[in-house]
């Protein structure tokens, strides 16, 4: 993808972010509590498996 349309992209969703959060700030909020659970689980399910793995 040339760098120019990459960028363009870019500033799009920045802008998209931006005007979310300011239009439904408590949606917003929900939203990002949210995706952090996911990665925190993520982590956690990851770190279980090597413990398993290893037999600890």
């Amino acid at each position: 993808m040339p760098h120019q349309v990459k960028r363009i992209f870019v500033w799009i969703f920045w802008i998209f972010v931006i005007y979310a959060i300011f239009t439904s700030p408590d949606r917003a909020a929900d939203l990002l509590i949210t995706v952090w659970e996911i990665i925190v689980n993520g982590f956690t399910s990851v770190g279980i498996f090597f413990d398993r793995l290893l037999g600890r």
